[in-house]
């Protein structure tokens, strides 16, 4: 798996030279055609993005892999490590991409739950929801160029409703976090803090927090009070969903890199290869070296 691409990355790639207002900080956004995008490698980004797709593709985030047959609306943040293979010659859409600060004065992205850990970002569309989503799309760029001077108030609001077309697409039972009480939030923040122990990017980098009293510790609770709280709103224990977790990137890594089985079972928190392989075989029934292999085959 690359490092962590930066916006600053992306615009070498594309453009060969990095706009100078990019830092900026009312943030910064842009939108582009698909058919005149370059994939790139698997790797995580700094910034987020939306993207409508038109063509037989696949589509691979954190340890999953979906083909797409038609048209799909898909959804990226800088916690989860993605890219985009396309199947064909026959590729439309547009994208769009933005940094936090973009939405600082207007709340947090990450309080959307279709940015949430755990939720679905990937929404196969039909045919009519690909063209209003287009239209968006096609109004991001009339908008982008002209010389409004509130233009990104009228782009911020186009992309919350790109944003709210998704979440009516998405299950309710998907929707963890939307609820205001106790055991929400901590459930909330035990998930984004979960997710921030993988931004692993070098066989060198380990995991800091493993056990159910490090991530209680870490938020200031009592380590009952969030087993409580997880298993009430998740029907999960604090360990099934950090061995869960864990479980999920050693499928990453196993795929998406090519360092050696001790060197992600070090990352991943195992002190010994032996409990890690023996970890992974209880879970997945293959030893990580034959899941790599049959990954590959």
């Amino acid at each position: 798996m690359n490092g962590i691409e930066s916006i600053e990355d992306f615009y070498r790639l594309k453009l060969n030279h990095v706009p100078d207002n990019l830092r900026k900080e009312i943030g910064h956004f842009n939108v582009f055609k698909i058919e005149d995008y370059i994939p790139i490698p698997y790797s995580r980004r700094d910034y987020y993005k939306i993207s409508l797709i038109n063509g037989r593709n696949r589509y691979h985030y954190a340890d999953k892999s979906v083909e797409i047959k038609k048209a799909a609306l898909l959804f990226a943040n800088p916690m989860i490590p993605y890219n985009w293979e396309p199947l064909d010659d026959e590729q439309t859409g547009s994208f769009c991409i933005f940094t936090q600060d973009f939405f600082n004065s207007f709340g947090s992205i990450r309080d959307y739950p279709i940015f949430q850990p755990g939720n679905t970002p990937l929404f196969e569309v039909a045919e009519h929801e690909a063209q209003q989503l287009q239209t968006l799309f096609d109004q991001m760029f009339t908008e982008l160029n002209s010389s409004h001077t509130f233009k990104p108030d009228v782009i911020h609001t186009l992309v919350i409703q790109l944003i709210h077309m998704a979440v009516k697409l998405q299950p309710a039972e998907v929707t963890l976090y939307g609820s205001s009480n106790v055991s929400d939030r901590i459930t909330a923040l035990f998930a984004e803090l979960l997710e921030r122990q993988f931004l692993i990017e070098s066989p060198l980098q380990r995991m800091k927090l493993r056990s159910p009293a490090d991530f209680a510790a870490n938020l200031s609770v009592h380590i009952n009070h969030l087993n409580r709280s997880l298993k009430s709103v998740t029907g999960k224990t604090t360990s099934q969903l950090i061995a869960e977790r864990i479980l999920q990137e050693a499928r990453v890594l196993l795929k998406h890199t090519d360092w050696n089985v001790s060197q992600i079972g070090y990352c991943l928190g195992f002190d010994e290869p032996s409990h890690f392989i023996t970890f992974f075989r209880k879970n997945v029934q293959l030893t990580p070296r034959a899941f790599r292999n049959a990954e590959i085959v």
